[in-house]
């Protein structure tokens, strides 16, 4: 928590001034029991109207600076809190842009969503509170005591025993709930994790019919998380009640106390109300301390979800940019991509899930690469651009491991294509400019035309400038496909990875894209994944993975002469005839 603290550097101004007008705030409260009374002693008790009036004249402009003080501190405390949960999501999400692949994997997805949103926000009132309260209720607490104490000592003591009595009570229930609503988040994290699985998978899951166990299972979470609140909320449900009992207990031993002494002729009946004013205050503002407590707590315990974020550090670091003598010397290599005894291990996996890979692709070749599923097909190129390590060998591009590029350098030396097709909400343009930022419409639209997206592009209204919807729902899945082919090659990357991106596109389609990237300027190396055989059997290689080993690499006659794997997958396709 105290390393979240640095977020409010910039807001030290509306940190000092937010306590500070609402201690002001609670100096004019202060004074008000002691005004009524001198309305009741001075000005009822002597029948004085006059006087009543001008007390009561004051109690107004105590009022009235009061709310003044009181909006002025809750406009400092709303500006640093939201200023510091903006600043804190920035961070955040920066922070977790900045991870490696296996971080990303080992976290999970819902739990970062959750707190980015969730935690960030019951941050952000736990600033807001602690600005507001922290200070003015012990104030309001303490000095209605030490007024106590003005008025009649032996009255006052009643304060001195009450306060401790609720000090225990209100932080032992926040001691008892603290690692509760670690809990709680953690539990929230599980349903929404569920939700996003069902929203993610609601097709598959009506296809198989699942509805039914998915609710089930969706119910048997929130159910516990259901339960776990409600535990939670009952514990701190205790601190209202029992500390209604205490000052109410209170009140009636300082009635009984000040009775006594109004009949000795010690103090007087303005003041004995007075005395019971200001226990009314204590109430209200335990009561105030006591939610405030409980909202701390969670901020507390969100606060260390989103620290422990913080702490994770990516298993990756990045180089800076090439010199030009090393890229001189890189680029002497025939070799563009090597796989020099590669092996990957998935963190937290018992096994590897590729073994000893051992090949070399030259500039301009294209290269195939086929296998079953979870042969390792995507594992392999995904350590082309360094979305994860090799664990044991080397990957190198133009003779220089990838550990010593820098990122932007590396990442701009690619295009990749993934599995599933993702566009972001805009216009096919700013899609396009993912690829490239400065992209020219005359490089998109060329892009677009060797992804064979231009016929239904143009159709589009606007065409570059027509909408596409979050995650490209307004598109069929060959025309999203397309068009984060497009995507890809709107930079034209030296190497290009199309990770089976064309699975919904038709024969004919498909081998026009080939086509039209074997024709494009440059020689761009290309990886294609597929699980057709069609669309890879021209590559000048073929990499055929089975089980996470290579079987065999090599030309499409080549395989289909010695290799069984391959022979298999092509025979599946097309039966001898």
């Amino acid at each position: 928590m105290r390393k979240l603290l640095v977020y409010l550097k910039d807001y030290r101004k509306e940190t000092i001034l937010a306590p500070l007008f609402k201690m002001l705030e609670a100096t004019f409260e202060l004074f008000v029991p002691l005004v009524m009374a001198a309305v009741i002693d001075q000005g009822i008790g002597s029948r004085n109207i006059s006087y009543v009036l001008r007390m009561g004249g004051v109690l107004v402009m105590l009022g009235v600076i009061g709310l003044a003080c009181s909006i002025t501190a809750q406009y400092f405390s709303a500006k640093a809190a939201v200023g510091v949960s903006t600043k804190l999501k920035h961070a955040l999400f920066a922070h977790i842009q900045g991870l490696s692949y296996t971080e990303i994997d080992t976290l999970g997805t819902a739990t970062m969503i959750t707190r980015m949103t969730s935690d960030v926000n019951q941050v952000q009132s736990g600033v807001n509170m602690v600005l507001r309260l922290f200070l003015r209720s012990p104030f309001i607490v303490f000095g209605a005591m030490v007024m106590a104490f003005t008025i009649d000592v032996k009255a006052a003591f009643i304060f001195v025993v009450t306060i401790p009595a609720l000090s225990v009570v209100v932080f032992g229930i926040m001691m008892w709930t603290m690692p509760l609503f670690k809990k709680v988040q953690a539990g929230l994290d599980s349903v929404l994790g569920a939700t996003r699985e069902n929203l993610t998978g609601a097709r598959v899951i009506r296809a198989f019919n699942k509805e039914q166990e998915e609710i089930e299972a969706f119910e048997q979470k929130n159910g516990a998380l259901a339960h776990m609140q409600l535990f939670v909320g009952k514990i701190s449900a205790l601190t209202n009640p029992v500390t209604y009992i205490i000052i109410n207990v209170a009140t009636v031993v300082l009635l009984y106390t000040g009775a006594v002494r109004v009949n000795e002729g010690t103090i007087t009946q303005g003041e004995v109300v007075a005395l019971v004013n200001y226990m009314s205050q204590i109430l209200i503002e335990l009561v105030k301390l006591a939610n405030l407590i409980i909202t701390i707590t969670k901020a507390l315990a969100c606060a260390n979800r989103i620290q422990s974020v913080f702490e994770i550090e990516s298993s990756m670091t990045w180089e800076q940019k090439l010199t030009e003598s090393e890229e001189s010397v890189n680029g002497d290599t025939e070799d563009e991509v090597v796989f020099d005894h590669v092996c990957l291990t998935y963190a937290g996996a018992g096994a590897e899930s590729l073994t000893d890979l051992d090949f070399r692709v030259k500039k301009g070749q294209t290269v195939g690469i086929i296998g079953g599923t979870g042969s390792g097909k995507t594992s392999l190129i995904n350590m082309i651009p360094r979305f994860y390590d090799a664990t044991k060998g080397h990957v190198r591009i133009k003779g220089r491991d990838v550990r010593e590029y820098g990122m932007e350098e590396l990442r701009e030396m690619i295009g990749i294509v993934p599995q599933k097709a993702v566009l972001f909400q805009g216009t096919i343009r700013e899609n396009m400019q993912w690829g490239k930022r400065n992209a020219t419409d005359a490089q998109i639209w060329q892009a677009i035309e060797t992804a064979q997206a231009k016929e239904f592009v143009e159709q589009k209204d606007g065409q570059l400038d027509a909408a596409v919807a979050q995650s490209g729902r307004n598109l069929s899945g060959g025309q999203r496909q397309r068009l984060t082919i497009a995507r890809a090659l709107t930079g034209k990357p030296e190497i290009l990875i199309l990770d089976d991106s064309a699975s919904a596109l038709d024969y004919a389609t498909d081998a026009a894209l080939r086509q039209a990237i074997r024709d494009m300027e440059g020689d761009m190396t290309v990886f294609i994944v597929s699980q057709r055989a069609s669309s890879i059997q021209y590559a000048d290689q073929i990499i055929v993975l089975d089980d996470g080993e290579m079987a065999d690499i090599g030309t499409h006659a080549e395989l289909l002469e010695r290799c069984e794997v391959y022979q298999e997958i092509y025979y599946s396709q097309y039966p001898k005839s």
